[in-house]
């Protein structure tokens, strides 16, 4: 009977990682200038996850401050036509951005909800969490339909962080396959290396 049960018990755990093992199915799609990015399938999209890993010769104060700075920061975010901060509560923000679009796609925009967490270990976690409600549509922009994603910075020594940036996004509206398929590798990989670029100056 013992043994049926450490039998019972293996197959849960194994069952139990093949679930996790299936929901973070992460492919390596770009590994360059020291940023790693891969792409997940998301069950029911027809859009990829992406996840981007890089480290940065900088303090994750340093970091924060630059993504706090909501307008400066679209001068690093891939695509960003501009960029505002709409509200303010303690540690939750919202933000408004318009991206550009290549022809003949419609340009996007969106509203995120930001909620930021610093971490007793020195990291800080920002949520980002598409309200594609939150004001009315825009004249000439599309809206994206949905966001959910994160940005992780994890100290690593006294000068340098970790920075994860991991989103799915649904753009709304029609955009071709070979679009799709560029931006989710150009978009993590474009902004972290413009963001590395302006925190280690």
């Amino acid at each position: 009977m013992g043994s049926l049960k450490r039998l019972a018990v293996l197959c849960g755990f194994t069952l139990l990682f093949a679930a996790t093992a299936q929901a973070e199915e992460w492919q390596v799609a770009k590994d360059e200038d020291g940023i790693k990015v891969s792409l997940s399938e998301v069950a029911g999209s027809k859009y990829k996850a992406y996840r981007g890993v890089t480290v940065i010769k900088a303090p994750v104060a340093k970091i924060v401050a630059l993504q706090e700075d909501v307008a400066g920061a679209c001068a690093w975010i891939h695509e960003c036509k501009s960029q505002k901060l709409v509200d303010k509560k303690g540690d939750e923000a919202w933000t408004y951005t318009q991206f550009k679009a290549p022809f003949p796609v419609s340009d996007r925009d969106s509203y995120i909800h930001v909620t930021t967490a610093k971490n007793a270990d020195g990291s800080v976690t920002r949520t980002l969490q598409g309200v594609p409600t939150y004001k009315p549509e825009e004249k000439g922009y599309v809206r994206v339909a949905q966001v959910e994603g994160s940005w992780k910075l994890v100290p690593k020594g006294a000068n340098e962080t970790e920075v994860t940036y991991q989103v799915h996004t649904e753009p709304g509206g029609s955009v071709p396959s070979w679009l799709a398929n560029k931006f989710v590798v150009e978009a993590p990989f474009n902004t972290l290396r413009a963001l590395k670029e302006r925190a280690e100056k």
